[in-house]
């Protein structure tokens, strides 16, 4: 059962109660170069992502927030680290979220001011605490940096903006540690009700961070907690968005879109099914179809394990099929396969 969140709004995308789990990432362009970062940002928004997030380190930056968001169609969230003028002025040029951790903002004094200049424009804050950068005191408490410890750094935070009156919050609490991460997450659930970012930072490159955040991620929201998710990878940002619908889709979580399914490869294997496999995702990742499609790499147990998919193909020997549902509806030679996918799909009637 998933948790109760409140809802929070940023820009036109709503997260929390019964929305749907918002899929974020973060541009890696300079937030400077606005042709760049509009580009980048269209890129990922084609994609499927949600929300995006740009480095504000400079005035320069803040201030290119006002032009790209003349150019973009999905909100925009200004991150914020030390000076918090950047995060007012963030705010003055239209940014739909700011992201900070109030601990390294400064005095209450300065993040009153960050707050006054959200609380002015209904934008909203997402509170978010590293476990690398938990408060001296916090880690000689619980004797090293826990989940435990992220927990109380991050609803500290929160109890300081609530002070100043500002309930539109989202709370980010991330450890490159998938089991920290996991537990903290558990921790926090049942001690807000304000929704929850979800990921695992720092996790690495696209392949190990892939995994590691389908560990953390996944096992977070299939305990019904998590409102939002990025997938931090490092590599091109477009395959965090990638990585993010098939774990959602893997949950149950996500309706929609082409998923492709394909055996491992065996000895009985006599067709290339890695590059087959490789150049049906290609081709249908733009599709807007619900469909599975199965890519088999025997003729002979073929149409068995591909049963559960709407339509599938499998071939060996120079010879190939064509299976919807489970049953053979066309054999034809081998180098016809995708030529016969490809067809079956551009007339396919949902």
């Amino acid at each position: 059962m998933r948790r109760t969140s409140k809802v929070i709004t940023i820009g036109d995308v709503s997260i929390g109660g019964d929305n749907p789990i918002a899929i974020q990432s973060m541009t890696n362009t300079k937030t400077s170069d606005v042709s760049a970062c509009v580009k980048q940002i269209q890129e990922l928004t084609e994609a499927g992502c949600d929300i995006i997030r740009v480095a504000v380190p400079d005035e320069a930056c803040a201030k290119a927030i006002y032009e790209i968001k003349k150019q973009i169609t999905i909100p925009l969230v200004a991150d914020i680290h030390f000076d918090y003028r950047l995060a007012i002025e963030a705010v003055k040029n239209g940014a739909d979220k700011i992201r900070i951790n109030p601990g390294n903002i400064g005095d209450r004094s300065r993040i009153q001011a960050v707050v006054d200049a959200c609380k002015e424009r209904k934008i909203p804050i997402r509170v978010g605490v590293n476990s690398g950068s938990l408060e001296r005191e916090i880690v000689d408490k619980y004797h090293g940096v826990t989940a435990e410890g992220i927990v109380e750094s991050a609803l500290d935070k929160v109890k300081i903006i609530e002070d100043f009156g500002y309930d539109q919050l989202v709370i980010s609490i991330k450890s490159s540690d998938v089991l920290m991460s996991i537990r903290a997450h558990e921790c926090i659930a049942d001690q807000t009700s304000y929704p929850l970012h979800v990921g695992i930072t720092e996790s690495g490159t696209v392949f190990r961070g892939s995994i590691k955040s389908a560990v953390g991620i996944g096992t977070i929201l299939y305990e019904g907690i998590g409102d939002t998710i990025r997938v931090s990878l490092t590599g091109d940002p477009v395959k965090e968005i990638e990585a993010a619908k098939i774990l959602l889709q893997s949950l149950g979580l996500k309706n929609g879109g082409v998923q492709v399914v394909s055996c491992p490869t065996c000895g009985r294997t006599e067709i290339d099914l890695i590059g087959l496999a490789n150049q049906v995702e290609n081709m249908v990742k733009d599709l807007s179809l619900d469909i599975k499609i199965a890519v088999m790499g025997c003729v002979v147990n073929g149409p068995g394990e591909a049963k559960e998919a709407d339509i599938g193909i499998a071939g060996g020997n120079g010879r190939g099929i064509l299976i919807k549902k489970g049953e053979v509806v066309r054999r034809m030679d081998e180098k016809d396969l995708l030529p016969a996918l490809r067809e079956e799909l551009e007339h396919w009637e949902q």
